[in-house]
């Protein structure tokens, strides 16, 4: 299932990132450009806007809890999301998969320690 954000639950944006969901969020869109996201890409608009939700073209939840938290497991509950997690296979600032990398290749960026004691590495 892919999402998209509004403003309001950024926090949010980023756990459900966290748990391998594709996850729009831009913090300065404004609604007309979140509905058209939804629509182009087919992704559920989550928001705490009821009054955006008042367009019928878009598949959209208006998330009800104030702590990030609970946006998470209302969320997860709501579309039954939990067969489909998949934990950290996304990155949580920009949303695009990760995908392995050669270890060598990030001996220059990681601490010597690091290195030393992870044999995997994402990117």
């Amino acid at each position: 299932m892919k999402f998209v954000v509004d403003v309001m639950l950024g926090r949010l944006a980023r756990w459900l990132r966290l748990l391998g969901f594709d996850v729009i969020y831009q913090p300065d869109a404004h609604d007309d450009q979140l509905i058209a996201i939804a629509e182009a890409e087919e992704r559920t608009l989550l928001t705490k806007d009821a009054r955006l939700l008042r367009n019928r073209r878009v598949n959209g939840y208006l998330v009800r809890s104030t702590r990030w938290e609970e946006q998470l497991r209302e969320v997860i509950a709501e579309f039954h999301l939990h067969a489909f997690i998949r934990a950290f296979t996304r990155c949580p600032e920009c949303n695009t998969p990760l995908v392995e990398v050669d270890r060598e290749s990030v001996r220059p960026r990681v601490p010597p320690k690091v290195y030393e004691q992870q044999q995997e590495f994402y990117r």
